[in-house]
């Protein structure tokens, strides 16, 4: 009995100094939005990793990526809730990649959300010369709420959603199988090792920040107190572009630094839209959408691109590192069939902003 009531009051006991531990009415708002049993409030090493966060510089860390995050975090509530997932799992993201969207891992997984080349294309997000949509924070989203239900949908609960999200749905289904229990704290035991330990770290790790992320009382306390008040309402507009445009003209037409707005387009991989693709979509601050509407007009395509003759010697690998273009991008944009020239050839090299005084 001594024992069963150590373990209970341990937790709370070492977590006394934190204020929004005691308050944990919100905490278990939150446990039961990932469909957790409101005991799990008391596991140990979730806790702990709420302890470590709760350190100055952890503080700073947090709120430095919430604050960066400030212009993505409406319109990925929304796709979640459009989708039925609960909100709470916007901190999934947060603990796959910090909402970076040029987050990349060794395995080669990219975006805020941390998708595989294989799993990205099932969910149609395109991967080519010209793109990579597992940056474009809208879409990535989009495809990383219709995974989440469809795990949701396999496995019944959302923690299991989620925990087949890091470690795979056949991995999930092995540990269930072994531990013959979907219960929590059953899987995530240390010594059985029914799951990786990655994955017994991640699910609580996603927990801890959602309890942080979520305590108002503690958001009033710090100075990033104007994060409670990010609103619903879309920070983000969605815009057109034909063919080829050049993102740094976009730029200079609705007056916004150019790194600004590559912030909201690092699904783009150069400083123009696909030459496949009009009507391709790119986000601009929702402020200046009244801005674009007004000045944005199309420009012909021998102002925005490099045309270059080809003359002896020229070869499509020598002409992409003159421009810092690869050279199946400028086959691709001149619809060139194979890598053969001809003198006085005529090619459209579509330019980086990065390539200057050519």
């Amino acid at each position: 009995m001594l024992k069963y009531f150590l373990s209970f009051i341990f937790p709370i006991l070492l977590n006394a100094n934190l204020s929004y531990i005691n308050n944990s009415d919100k905490d278990i708002s939150i446990l039961e939005s990932f469909d957790i049993d409101p005991s799990f409030i008391h596991d140990n090493m979730m806790n702990n990793i709420r302890v470590k966060n709760n350190s100055i510089k952890r503080h700073k860390s947090f709120f430095k990526v919430m604050s960066d995050a400030y212009i993505f975090i409406p319109d990925i509530k929304n796709i979640l809730t459009k989708y039925d997932v609960p909100q709470e799992l916007l901190y999934l993201a947060m603990a796959e990649s910090n909402f970076s969207t040029k987050a990349y891992s060794y395995k080669k997984a990219s975006g805020v959300w941390q998708f595989m080349p294989r799993t990205a294309k099932l969910y149609s997000l395109k991967i080519d010369n010209y793109v990579d949509e597992r940056r474009d924070f809208i879409k990535s989203t989009e495809a990383a709420a219709k995974y989440l239900s469809s795990l949701h949908k396999r496995f019944g609960k959302w923690y299991l959603a989620i925990i087949a999200y890091n470690c795979g749905g056949g991995r999930l289904n092995r540990a269930i199988s072994n531990a013959q229990s979907e219960n929590l704290d059953i899987l995530l035991d240390s010594d059985k090792k029914y799951l990786p330990k990655e994955s017994r770290i991640y699910i609580r790790k996603i927990l801890a920040l959602a309890m942080i992320g979520y305590d108002e009382k503690f958001m009033l306390n710090s100075k990033y107190e104007y994060l409670l008040n990010r609103a619903n309402a879309n920070s983000v507009a969605t815009v057109k572009l034909p063919a080829g445009e050049s993102i740094q003209r976009v730029s200079k037409l609705i007056d916004i630094p150019i790194d600004e707005l590559q912030k909201l387009n690092r699904h783009l991989k150069y400083d123009f839209v696909p030459p496949y693709a009009n009507n391709y979509e790119i986000y601009i601050p929702y402020i200046k959408l009244s801005e674009f509407k007004k000045n944005y007009f199309e420009e012909t395509i021998k102002n925005i691109y490099k045309i270059h003759k080809v003359t002896q010697g020229d070869n499509l690998s020598y002409i992409g590192k003159k421009y810092g273009v690869p050279y199946k991008v400028i086959m691709d944009f001149n619809k060139l069939k194979n890598t053969k020239l001809k003198l006085k050839q005529i090619l459209v090299i579509p330019i980086s902003k990065k390539v200057k005084n050519i």
